[in-house]
């Protein structure tokens, strides 16, 4: 089994995704799209992570992941789009992405919407609970899509698309390297935001091993489903 992960810089990586495929003996092999361009498949799951592009710029390769995205998604494959990789999924499914009221950084408290207390791997946990997030834009909730969850500023913070696919705009996977290299390299955020890196580490470290449990649990339901 084989899963591909497009990356978009190399500071948001899989991060604990990585090490629930490997505890399962599943490779993972990752390009950086903006450099390599999209791999020439999907392998059995994709994983889209972040980055702090917007799909809404007017690069060549933007335009081609995105029709790479739709091909996979319209296949009925399994994916995973994180941030950056959620915005992708929506707009692959014709939805509009646009700017959200304000940043959201760090911790921050989702509700799980009907569907999503139905859902195979969210239903499992409280209906509220705190995710690591990065992002600026939102999306509406595109044709055919199931919302799982919502915060204030993102009224949809989680989607599925056919049983398999998830498009999640905050961060299950990220691990204390990750938010360390998210404060130093989008520090301009932070600013924006009127936040520091102590306050958004010291808020997120305690919480970790909750998103990565749930991080698992897809994982662990996409690996069963797409066998």
């Amino acid at each position: 089994m084989r899963v591909v992960c497009l990356q978009h810089v190399p500071f948001e990586g899989p991060g604990v995704f990585s090490k629930a495929l490997a505890k399962r003996g599943v490779s993972l092999e990752c390009s950086l799209v903006p450099k390599d361009g999209v791999p020439p498949d999907a392998g059995d799951l994709l994983i889209v992570m972040g980055g702090p592009m917007s799909v809404n710029d007017s690069d060549k390769w933007i335009a081609e992941e995105t029709a790479f995205i739709r091909s996979v998604l319209l296949a009925g494959k399994p994916m995973i789009g994180v941030c950056l990789g959620s915005q992708f999924m929506a707009k692959a499914l014709g939805a509009t992405v646009r700017a959200g009221k304000a940043l959201e950084i760090g911790m921050t408290p989702v509700r799980l919407t009907d569907a999503g207390r139905q859902d195979p791997v969210f239903g499992a946990g409280p209906d509220s609970f705190a995710v690591f997030e990065w992002h600026g834009e939102i999306f509406d909730l595109p044709k055919d899509c199931v919302p799982l969850a919502g915060s204030e500023i993102a009224p949809l913070q989680a989607f599925r698309y056919g049983d398999l696919a998830y498009g999640l705009l905050f961060h299950l996977e990220v691990e204390e390297a990750g938010i360390d290299s998210l404060c130093r390299e989008c520090a301009p955020d932070l600013t924006k935001a009127s936040l520091t890196a102590q306050q958004v580490k010291s808020a997120a470290l305690p919480q970790l091993s909750q998103l990565h449990q749930k991080a698992d649990r897809l994982i662990v339901h996409l690996l069963q489903s797409s066998r």
